[in-house]
Order: structure tokens, then sequence, then C-alpha cells
């Protein structure tokens, strides 16, 4: 390979079978994600037989309809170009960490790995990971997440998966909230007894499904928690730590539909504001980065 895929803006089937590490006798597929990371690439892995019903499409009672081909699993190839073997598996236990807070029901798993990775070449390590696909709607935790959004969103996964059988909206909806309850617990009990925040603020890196559970899905950005009155920024220059706070103040007052305790250690260091106006004005910084 001449190139490092790491620092491409997107790849493709192509690419990925070029890899030195993929072993692939044609059973798999591999197609970009409309979903790109800055931190990750993000492939999805699909049934070479799914991808063929959906470019052919089939035949029932008559019509000929073309069903979407559904991911067996996502392949992220990190873009992080890890100094030495320490700092890659640093990586992959603070994904352990989060994943023993979050995990079965909101998150969605993904085991990590490292290869040898050969480009033009020289060798490097590469971190990788196989994640659980998760089909759910988008929970914006800036956007609606009243009942109204919520019903909205019920009779939709009905129509489209059949999810539902006899349960209401109303019944629906309860599940929801009480199953973000959890969510919102079990992240701030990994915030104070471990000192981590998972990126909580992307949009589409929360989905709701159709069990009433909010899963992660994005694991490339996590970030140290510290009370200091610095403000910490990602390798991009992101306030990822204090957005990813007022992101769980949020699910507590828009999906929970409660007042937060600013007297609470986390949101009275965080949600702040004169620390949320300097948050607010490094977010500026950050997307004018991103243009030019």
């Amino acid at each position: 390979m001449a190139r490092d895929l790491r620092d491409e803006p997107h790849i493709h089937y192509d690419d990925v079978m070029g890899l030195n590490f993929i072993n692939n006798k044609g059973s798999y597929v591999f197609r970009r994600h409309y979903r790109q990371g800055l931190r990750s690439h993000i492939m999805e892995v699909l049934d070479r037989t799914d991808l063929e019903r959906e470019t052919k499409g089939i035949v029932e009672g008559g019509i000929r309809w073309f069903p979407r081909a559904r991911p067996l699993k996502m392949l992220r190839i990190f873009r992080t170009k890890f100094r030495h073997l320490e700092e890659a598996l640093n990586e992959i236990r603070t994904i352990k960490i989060i994943e023993k807070y979050l995990a079965p029901h909101h998150l969605a798993r993904s085991n990590e790995f490292l290869v040898d990775y050969h480009w033009n070449g020289r060798r490097d390590f590469l971190l990788c990971g196989l994640q659980d696909y998760v089909d759910g709607e988008i929970m914006d935790p800036w956007g609606p997440m009243d009942g109204g959004r919520l019903k909205e969103i019920f009779k939709r996964m009905g129509v489209r998966d059949g999810a539902f059988s006899q349960e209401t909206s109303e019944e629906w909806i309860r599940r929801v909230r009480e199953r973000a309850e959890s969510l919102t617990k079990s992240i701030k009990k990994m915030i104070y007894q471990e000192s981590y925040v998972p990126d909580l603020a992307g949009i589409g890196n929360l989905l709701l499904i159709p069990s009433g559970h909010i899963k992660l899905v994005d694991i490339n950005n996590i970030s140290r928690v510290t009370f200091e009155k610095a403000i910490p920024v990602d390798n991009k220059g992101y306030p990822v730590c204090d957005k990813s706070i007022e992101a769980l103040s949020l699910l507590e007052q828009r999906l929970l539909g409660r007042k937060i305790d600013m007297g609470e250690k986390l949101y009275k260091t965080y949600l702040d504001p004169q620390r949320m106006k300097k948050v607010k004005s490094l977010l500026r910084q950050f997307f004018l980065c991103l243009v030019q």
C-alpha cells in the first residue's frame, strides 16, 4: 500500500481489501458508512449475498423490491498514530472501562485489535475494532426529546421494523425514560469512580433502539474528567469533556424531564456560566479550523 490510510479523508472497499491484514475469501464486502468520524474510518461489513439482494432486488408476490443490506458488524480503523505500543494499549484499556460501566445495554460492544500495518515500505501498528451494528434513531441531546418526539419515533419503528406488538406508545415511552435513567446513572458512576466520560455530544453518537435502550456507538473520543478550572480539549481542539457533561445534563432535563441539581459537584463545575462562555469560544475556534 503506497499511502497511509489514516491520513485519507475517506476510504473504500478496494482500500480495505488492499490492507495486509485483511484475509477475505469473498464472503464479505466492506462499504463506507455514511457517518465518518474525525478519529476513525467506519466501514460496514456486509454479507455479499445480502448486498446482491440490495442491488439486484428480489421478487415477492410479483413485486420486485430492494431490501437494504444490514451490516453484520462495523469495522473501525482508528486514525490515531500511536508513538509506541503502550500508548495504543492504554487506548484499549480506556475503552474497556467504558464497556465495564455501559455494556451491554447502553453500548455498542466492540472488539479492539492491534495489527501489523504495512504501507509504502514501512511498518507500524494500527488499532482497529469490530463493533456491533446498531440500528436506531439518533438522540441528539440538543434536540427535542419530549413525549411528542418519542411518540413519533415509536410510530416510525413500528412501521419500519414491526418492532412493537401490543405495547402502547405510553408504555414504551415510560420504558425509554426508565432506561435513560439507568444510562445517566451509569455514566455518572463512571465519571466519579474512573474519571472518564465518552463523547456524548457528537450528533449520532447516541441511538435509541426499539427495546427502549439508548446506546453509545462512538467510543473514539474518551476524555479525562477533572474538576480543575482549565478546560481540556482533545487533539483536534474540541472541548469534548465539557460538551459531553453538558449533553448529560440535557438528557436529564429534556428526556427525564427533571431539573438538574446545580449543587452537584459535576454540574457546579462544568455548567458554571463563565466556564460555558469559554467553552463556546473554544467551539468557535474549533469549527473555524475545520473549514480552513
